[in-house]
Parts: structure tokens; sequence; C-alpha cells
């Protein structure tokens, strides 16, 4: 009988192949980026985490549906169980963490900043919100992007809030 392993899964789908003609490394960036969420936020864990690149058609649907809001944002995050560690030995699906290319494209230009760094930057952002993290108040913000910039830093990817009001 095979053990399972204690790391976190990471699927990326690329519905959206502008992501790829711009950044070909996007779906291994998106992977990494959410492996090192998920090692440093949750330790050893049976996480499954899915994330979708895509475009911003799809990312205003899917925020027309779930959220109420008839316009595209940056990332979406969906998640589908607690962030507790489960009792059992099988894999359990956290969540899906959704990018729309057209929007993070744009930030990235205006805000001067790679599309790899700005990408990496929002599926950090996007798992943490799968682990339970929110920026409702002043002071759950400031904990969020402090474990943000965290984790960014192993990435090697700069602090993200540098110079942005």
């Amino acid at each position: 009988m095979s053990e399972l392993p204690d790391a976190p899964s990471v699927e990326v789908a690329v519905s959206c192949n502008e992501w790829l003609e711009l950044c070909p490394e996007a779906a291994a960036i998106a992977a990494r980026a959410a492996g090192a969420t998920l090692a440093e936020a949750a330790g050893p864990s049976r996480f499954i985490v899915d994330i979708t690149l895509t475009d911003d058609a799809e990312q205003r649907h899917l925020n027309h549906t779930y959220r109420a809001a008839d316009k595209p944002t940056n990332v979406l995050a969906f998640p589908q169980c607690g962030s507790e560690p489960v009792a059992s030995q099988m894999p359990v699906l956290l969540g899906d963490v959704v990018l729309a290319f057209e929007t993070v494209r744009r930030e990235s230009t205006e805000q001067h900043k790679p599309l790899a760094d700005h990408l990496s930057h929002l599926v950090v952002h996007g798992v943490l919100h799968l682990l339970g993290l929110d920026h409702e108040s002043a002071a759950e913000a400031a904990a969020m992007e402090a474990r943000e910039i965290e984790i960014l830093a192993g990435l090697g990817v700069p602090d993200p809030y540098r110079g942005i009001m």
C-alpha cells in the first residue's frame, strides 16, 4: 500500500491562451506561488488547490454569478472546505483561485511590476483567502499583507505594496 503524500497538490488550468503568449511560464509560476503559500501558511497538508488562468469575460461572469458584481476583477477565491487541518488521510479540496488575464496585465503595467511577479502575488493572495484570511478590517489587511510579503520574499518577489498608496 502506498503512502499518501503530505504535500499539497496544486492543479493549474489555462483557459486563456494570452497568459501563455505573454508569460509562457504562467502555469508554473501560479503552481509555485500556491505551493509556497500552502507550505508556509498551512504546513504539511493534503489540501488540493485548483487555479484557473482565464480572461476578463469569464471572470466577469463568475463575479456576477457568485458576488453580484457585474465587472471583472483580478482574482477570485472560492473556498470548498474549512481551512483547519483534516483528520482524514484523504486529500481535501481547499478551493479554487481564478485570475483574469486582462485585469492582471493592466494592473501589472499600471503598477510597473513584471506580470510574473503580479501573478505570484495574486495567487498568494487568493490562496490565503482559501485558508481563511481576509482584509475586511485594517488589522486583517495588515496581517494578510505581512503574510503575502513574507511568502513572496521566499519566492524572490519584491514587496508588492512598496510604493503603492
